[in-house]
């Protein structure tokens, strides 16, 4: 009697090393799952959803995200419209707190936790943050909802501001790996945004940091972005895939091959087992429908609903339809607090 085959290869290693004993994968193991051949997926795909099942629970994160300063950036992002030193159609506009309450409250009704206040800055203002302690204020006078916020690079008394005003978890993305960083940015460092995701963490909030998948980063180079992530522990991550904007640096860069980005996010999930994996910007025109499916039944556990900063997601009943047919609950809000 013959005895069966002995499974080998990366994805027999993660299942034993990560599904079984809880230990992310390092950077060339992710490299490996990044590389696995296109009939692969669907086996990847399976194993990346049993991880974040063990490991994260079935329940998804629902969050909405609304722009307080849109546009007029003084940073050269060059994947982003709201850049002031592109020629790209968003100009520079403020929201009202009066906008700022009623988007919260749209927000709530669909069920999301959060809602995210973000402003398109190199880093807030006394203005700015004003304006945010006012809008935070407005905001927890009439709706139940967490408030995060996403306000750029930030001094050790801005972060001691913003943990004071109640913020429960702050965004700011790496964006890249540390080595393709300035082929993104070239007027602040990589090392800039990671002293404020640092100060945030001392300072008692929760991390929100992730990135942009397809901004011309080799395979290594996502590989090595999903170690720079471990490293740094973050509470969740947000997967965006590049939207190309017209008028920017990246406008002309093709879209990533669904593929490719649905790879990517399962070896983040192996990279990151018990972390807030997030669907963000630019999973629409990557993925479609299909893939938005495919993708929460492969390593995600948290969506954006509705709109991003600068472009049309889907509506966010969509997803929270999707979430019902694929018996996922949304997370409660008293379970986070």
């Amino acid at each position: 009697m013959t005895s069966a085959p002995v499974q080998t290869g990366i994805l027999a290693l993660a299942r034993e090393q990560v599904l079984e004993r809880g230990e992310a994968l390092n950077e060339s193991q992710v490299l490996e799952v990044l590389q696995l051949p296109d009939d692969r997926l669907e086996e990847l795909l399976a194993l990346a959803h049993d991880v974040r099942m063990k490991w994260c629970g079935p329940e998804v994160e629902v969050e909405g995200i609304i722009s307080l300063k849109t546009g007029g950036c003084p940073e050269d992002c060059h994947f982003c419209s709201q850049s002031g030193l592109f020629q790209s159609p968003v100009r520079a506009a403020w929201l009202d707190i009066p906008s700022l309450v009623e988007a919260a409250k749209q927000t709530a009704k669909t069920g999301a936790t959060e809602f995210c206040i973000v402003a398109a800055v190199r880093g807030p203002d006394e203005r700015l943050l004003a304006q945010v302690a006012a809008g935070i204020e407005a905001i927890r006078n009439e709706v139940d909802i967490q408030i995060a916020c996403s306000l750029g690079m930030l001094t050790q008394e801005q972060v001691d501001q913003l943990a004071a005003m109640g913020v429960h978890r702050y965004n700011h993305n790496l964006e890249t790996a540390k080595s393709h960083f300035p082929n993104v940015v070239t007027t602040h460092s990589w090392d800039e945004r990671w002293n404020t995701l640092r100060m945030v963490r001392d300072a008692g909030m929760e991390v929100c940091c992730g990135g942009i998948l397809g901004m011309g980063e080799s395979l290594e180079q996502r590989a090595e972005f999903a170690a720079n992530l471990a490293e740094l522990e973050p509470d969740e991550v947000p997967l965006n895939f590049l939207n190309p904007r017209p008028g920017t640096p990246f406008g002309d860069l093709e879209v990533l091959p669904a593929s490719e980005a649905l790879k990517s996010v399962a070896a983040f999930r192996l990279a990151l087992p018990r972390t807030i994996l997030r669907f963000a910007g630019g999973r629409e025109i990557t993925l479609g429908d299909l893939g938005a499916k495919q993708g929460i039944l492969g390593g995600i556990n948290a969506v954006i609903v509705g709109n991003y900063l600068t472009t049309l997601g889907r509506p966010a009943e969509q997803d929270l339809d999707l979430l019902v047919d694929l018996q996922m609950p949304i997370k409660a809000l008293n379970d986070t607090l």
